[in-house]
């Protein structure tokens, strides 16, 4: 992992991309609460920083911290640098840092293809068997449904059902409560994707 206090590349992406009036707190649920013409602006800005920022700038962002993988990955969404696909899918298994695995998953929702579903199955599938860990398997589950539901078909149905391991982690989970339905996990993942799809469109 690179730290931009001792690597003046990385830092110089940081100040251009990531910390400017604290964007790496902003994306995310707090973005859907932000208001007009705050909002407008935010939008503009992302969307133009998605257009600009290159391949090997957001390569190096994705060896930051949490702060530098979450902003990457929300310029990867808005760019839609599918290229970057399967290093996101490598970044969301590993789970190495905190606060950035919910970025990758509405990237790869926002792609939506057959393999973007594959790589959210993979992570549901060792981190549903963790319930002693409390990660990104709510966000990952709200993706994967809403890219089942974009595909029409049933990549996230074999984690679902009574005797599915979406509620036996539920169950064994001491952090969650004991029921918690896909379509609550969706809604956020829903209005993420449409947030990224208003950057995109940006001029």
């Amino acid at each position: 992992m690179r730290h931009a206090y001792d690597d003046a590349e990385l830092l110089a992406l940081v100040r251009r991309y990531v910390t400017p009036g604290r964007r790496y707190l902003k994306l995310g649920d707090s973005v859907l609460r932000m208001p007009s013409p705050e909002y407008d602006r935010f939008v503009q800005a992302l969307g133009e920083d998605a257009r600009l920022i290159t391949p090997d700038e957001i390569a190096i962002l994705l060896e930051g911290g949490w702060r530098e993988r979450r902003t990457a990955a929300w310029l990867i969404a808005v760019g839609r640098r599918t290229d970057f696909r399967e290093r996101l899918g490598e970044l969301l298994l590993a789970s190495e840092v905190c606060c950035a695995g919910s970025a990758y998953c509405v990237a790869l929702a926002g792609f939506g293809t057959p393999r973007d579903a594959d790589l959210l199955a993979a992570y549901l599938d060792r981190y549903l068997r963790r319930p002693d860990l409390a990660y990104d398997q709510t966000v990952a589950m709200g993706a994967l449904v809403f890219t089942a539901l974009n595909l029409g078909g049933d990549q996230a149905a074999r984690f679902l059902g009574p005797d599915g391991m979406w509620e036996q982690w539920l169950h064994d989970a001491p952090h969650m409560p004991c029921t918690v339905d896909p379509a609550i996990c969706l809604s956020p993942i829903r209005r993420l994707c449409a947030f990224v799809d208003e950057c995109a469109e940006t001029k």
